[in-house]
């Protein structure tokens, strides 16, 4: 190996490297679609040269062969005319008109045939940059989910390394244990009420209140007096008792004066 490959080997092996280093994937992939989507009106304008050089040959060709008809005429009648000498000189013009028709249709044949390759060239272009631009674009979007499932592993890994899952499952418990406490202590505190005496209490109140709206009614007449309940029956034995002894012991003082 001559020494000035050698030197090129080196220089490669040296920067080589270094610009691998420094490119960045996705800047490149971007870079790719857009020198792809450029390339298309270039293209185009190449097709549309291709495309007025078939337009210009076509007009040719209709030129030609509307003074190779004109040509005709004028030779026929000069002859019909008996001036051979002037349909000599239009015979001439019309064999030069003849084969520039001849070459017009030749290079019209090859233009048509550039012009339909430039637009199977378009066609096969179009397809291909679709394909490489939704690679790219694929790639990138790859890129973005590795870019974000790395923060989330560099976000796990820092959890660990903290100790933060620790802590966290500690908190967890402490605050479980405290509202099984509260709760504890909420159904000892309501075991502890009399809830029997309180529901007594309230049951007293709703007859007192019943009975206080049943003499409103009377008061107002609005209802008639109704028989006396069991509790104002007890109320008036004692008083009936008590009234029956005096009128006994009021005899008796009589009887013995």
């Amino acid at each position: 190996m001559s020494v000035w490959a050698r030197f090129k080997r080196f220089v490669k092996s040296v920067f080589g490297g270094a610009i691998s280093s420094l490119e960045d994937p996705r800047l490149i992939l971007e870079q790719n679609i857009r020198e792809l989507n450029d390339q298309v009106p270039k293209m185009n304008e190449n097709i549309a040269t291709v495309k007025a050089n078939v337009m210009l040959l076509q007009k040719e060709m209709r030129r030609n062969e509307q003074e190779l008809t004109d040509l005709t005429s004028k030779v026929k009648a000069a002859i019909q005319g008996g001036r051979d000498d002037i349909a000599q000189q239009y015979a001439i013009r019309l064999e030069k008109t003849r084969d520039q028709l001849e070459r017009s249709k030749e290079q019209l044949t090859y233009a048509s045939a550039a012009y339909d390759k430039a637009l199977q060239v378009k066609k096969a272009f179009m397809r291909e940059k679709e394909r490489k631009i939704q690679e790219a674009k694929d790639a990138l979007r790859a890129h973005e989910r590795a870019k974000w499932q790395s923060k989330v592993a560099d976000a796990l890994e820092q959890f660990e390394v903290a100790g933060l899952d620790q802590t966290h499952d500690e908190m967890l418990n402490r605050v479980y244990e405290q509202t099984a406490k509260n709760e504890a202590r909420m159904e000892m505190a309501l075991d502890s009420i009399d809830t029997d005496s309180m529901q007594i209490e309230e049951d007293a109140e709703s007859l007192r209140a019943s009975e206080l709206v049943k003499q409103f009614k009377l008061e107002m007449g609005l209802g008639e007096p109704a028989a006396a309940t069991k509790a104002e029956q007890r109320l008036e034995l004692p008083e009936q008792e008590a009234d029956q002894g005096e009128k006994t012991i009021g005899r008796e003082r009589t009887q013995t004066e």
